[in-house]
Parts: C-alpha cells; structure tokens; sequence
C-alpha cells in the first residue's frame, strides 16, 4: 500500500461499544480519513449536459425536488451527448455521483472508528469478539466464530466494495444487453488498469495496518484469475493481496459456489475478524441468500434484534444498485397492496369536476 509520507497523530474519544477502551482515528496531516480525496473520475461532472433554464413563469415555480424527480423519471436520454452512450442512472449514482461517494466514505470512515478502537482495546488487555457467524448458527440464534489470541484482520469484498469496476461497466453501459460471463472473466484478467479505488477505502485500509489488523479480501473472482486479481488491487493502491492469506476467491476452501461462509470460516481459522465490508449481503453471512426465505422476510431480516446490532458495529455496507442480490422483487413485493396510493383526482367523475357529456 502506498502509505502517506506525513506523520501520524492519534486522537482518542469514547467508544460506543461497551467495553471498549478508546475510539482511536489515526489522522494523517495531509486530512484525515474523511477528506480522502474522491475518484478523479467521480468528481467530474459534465456541466454542459444540464438542460438549459426556462425563463417561464410556470417552470420558475416549480419545486426543486419536484423538477429533479421529474428528470430522473424522463431517463438517461435527457443527458445524452450526441455520439455517445446514455449512462443508465445506477451507474450514474454509483459511479459519478457524489452522494454515492459520501455514502462510501461514510462507511469506511466509521468502519476505521470501529476497527482502531477494537485493536486499542485488545493492545490493552480487553477481549475482543469476531463478527463471523459460526456454522451451526442462525440469524435468530447467531452464534459467532472464537478469537482467543488469534490476530486482528478485516474481511472485504472486492467489487464495487473495494474497487469500482469502471472499465467493465462502462463498456457495459456502450454495448447494451444482458450480463455476460465470458466477458466479465476477461475482464478479471485484463482490466487491472481500469478500476479505481471505492472513496474511503484506501484510508480505512491505512488506519486497520497501522493498527497491526490485518487486511484480507474475499471476493467471487475466480481463483484462476488470483494474480490478475492481485494486481488490480496492488495497481489501486490497497494491497498486499496474496492469493490463499489475504486474497480469497471462488473455488478457494474446496468450494466452487459463490456462497463465501466456507471461505469465512477458513480466514477465521487463523484470523480474529473483527470488521467486514461489502455491498451485498452475502457478504456478511450465506444465511441472508437462503432460497427458501421469502422476499420481505430477507428484507425484514436485517432489521432483525440480533442482526441490527451488527450494522456499523462490525458489519458495513457499502452501496451498490447497479447488480447483485438487491436487484430482486416484483411489483406486488416492492410494492405492497396496503401502502398503494393514486391521486384523488384521478377518481373525479366529469359531474365532480364541473364538465358534461
């Protein structure tokens, strides 16, 4: 990891967490960890795309948010460049927005809050606890993998957690059509050159290595492609990942599925997990991906007594509304029957609105 030349200051506040010690932020001079420096690419925004103002009246009075719902809902084509490709509006957020980038730095700044006070409470002697599900244990009963004197490390996913996949899905964005897996294997072996860093990442990284926690990734790439992989993460600046200790991928842990508690449990056989990271929730435990559990339920799962405690206290979610397991329900699941609305006015009969036949 390319650290910062500047010296390191420690400034330390009270810890939420009962029995913690110290909330300890390492601070770098050149800013602290929440005024990392956003993606280049992410800053810049085409100004020049922005419909010109009306000098009407009526457009005048319209409510701010009103107008920015109104041209979100009108699509992409509104803010298409002749000659090039109309950005669908996930990617819009997740990747030139800077309300996606907050949300990121957001996370990682209190995923280092988090982290530095759990490696100051055991420096001092206090026990610490891993936030890894043990087999056997259930979102209603959740019994968690043992530290004992194991070292610290964190656990992230890579994709859109730790990197932002620009060049594959901005050649998505331009081709248009469905998800393809041959294209996305090249993409592993080809396109370490093209990602960026997620905002907050690289500084959070920083804070957990300089407190002596170890960083270790976990990701669904697959293994044949670890030094690729690697590279792209060494390339962005978030490294050291060695394949099979701090880089683990699909078809590591003797399994071939895209399910990760086997690799989980492998990490923490070694490792005391004390923080993990990622943008889906099988990032944090399989048992959120169960097939037999209905839409709401995993929704309502989260907010369950045993899994919201974990939620910025061990478990931190980063955004992602471009693909992956959030991307699920129908109209009548999204939507329920007892929270449907129209507007009274569309029920006005011609007698109650003055007009005849």
């Amino acid at each position: 990891m390319r650290y910062r030349s500047a010296a390191v200051a420690l400034a330390v506040g009270a810890c939420a967490l009962s029995g913690c010690v110290a909330a300890v932020v390492p601070v770098a001079a050149a800013g602290v960890i929440g005024k990392n420096k956003l993606d280049a690419r992410q800053q810049r925004q085409d100004r020049n795309n922005a419909p010109a103002a009306s000098t009407s009246t009526q457009a005048m009075i319209v409510p701010a948010d009103a107008a920015q719902r109104a041209a979100f809902e009108a699509g992409p084509a509104m803010q298409s460049v002749p000659g090039q490709a109309a950005v669908p509006p996930a990617m819009q957020f997740l990747y030139g927005s800077g309300e996606a980038a907050a949300l990121s730095v957001q996370a990682y700044y209190q995923m280092a809050n988090f982290v530095v006070a759990k490696a100051s409470d055991r420096a001092v002697g206090h026990p610490v606890s891993s936030v890894v599900l043990a087999p056997g244990a259930t979102l209603a009963d959740p019994k968690f993998e043992s530290c004992g004197d194991k070292p610290l490390a964190i656990v992230l996913d890579i994709d859109e957690t730790t990197l932002l996949n620009l060049g594959f899905e901005g050649d998505q964005a331009s081709r248009g059509g469905a998800y393809d897996a041959q294209r996305w294997n090249d993409w592993e072996r080809t396109g370490a050159a093209a990602v960026s860093p997620v905002p907050g990442v690289a500084d959070a990284l920083q804070a957990a290595r300089i407190s002596h926690v170890t960083v270790i990734f976990n990701s669904n790439r697959l293994a044949a492609n670890a030094d690729a992989t690697a590279a792209a993460i060494d390339g962005a600046g978030l490294g050291p990942a060695v394949h099979g200790d701090t880089l683990w991928l699909k078809g590591d842990a003797g399994n071939n599925s895209s399910a990760k508690d086997a690799r989980r449990w492998a990490i923490s056989a070694k490792y005391c997990v004390i923080a993990m990271a990622g943008d889906q929730l099988g990032d944090f435990t399989d048992l959120f991906d169960d097939k037999s559990q209905a839409f709401a339920a995993r929704r309502a799962s989260v907010s369950s007594p045993h899994v919201a405690v974990l939620w910025g206290q061990g478990w931190f979610m980063l955004p992602n509304p471009v693909y992956g397991t959030a991307l699920n329900g129908v109209f009548d699941e999204v939507f329920p029957l007892d929270k449907r609305w129209s507007d009274p006015a569309d029920a006005q009969t011609p007698a109650a609105t003055g007009s005849s036949n």
